[in-house]
């Protein structure tokens, strides 16, 4: 849930970032960080083992500009998909604002994607809520690769619900910031409901 600060006039939102381990999480932070203004990012924040996984989460803080005179700030969250780090997980998704589910196109990759949208689901009814009730987007990453699924078999299996959806590769930028902008758009429009 954003947090609205009345005295310092700023709203800050969380976006997590969830997928499958190696779906490309961190690679979508790193290209916002890299590709975005001083003056409007923080400083990427990695945890990361010695072998580049996401230890515990990444954050990133952007700064959005004014809505009606309060401050927009989204604090970008990954989380680590390895399977041993269910605990993480469930943590970091305490007050999210909205949700960007990377999956991994390969073949190979379809059962982590399905346990990891499972995972998603059973880890945001623990915080109460519903991912239809969430802002919310699937990216498809690394389209890139020749043993991608088609998009319209991902769309099936993971997007039942026609959300917003996005062919990506994560590591070139393609529809890095086109995921990111959606998700903020409809975490913006639930704010605005709301208050």
């Amino acid at each position: 849930m954003s947090f609205i600060n009345y005295s310092s006039r700023e709203i800050n939102c969380k976006i997590v970032y969830y997928g499958p381990g190696l779906c490309g999480k961190t690679t979508n932070l790193q290209y916002v960080h890299k590709r975005t203004a001083n003056d409007r990012k923080g400083k990427l924040i990695s945890l990361a083992t010695e072998t580049e996984r996401t230890l515990f989460f990444d954050f990133l803080p952007l700064a959005l500009g004014d809505i009606k005179g309060f401050k927009v700030r989204f604090h970008l969250y990954t989380v680590p998909g390895q399977v041993f780090y269910a605990a993480s997980r469930k943590l970091i998704l305490k007050g999210v604002d909205g949700v960007v589910f990377v999956a991994d196109s390969q073949m190979e990759r379809a059962d982590a994607n399905l346990e990891s949208m499972d995972d998603l689901q059973i880890n945001l009814k623990d915080h109460g809520f519903e991912l239809d009730n969430l802002p919310y987007a699937v990216q498809y990453n690394k389209r890139d690769l020749p043993n991608a699924i088609p998009v319209d078999e991902m769309e099936s299996l993971l997007n039942p619900r026609a959300m917003p959806s996005f062919e990506a590769v994560a590591t070139t930028g393609q529809g890095v910031f086109e995921t990111l902008k959606d998700v903020a758009r409809q975490v913006i429009l639930e704010l605005k409901k709301q208050y």
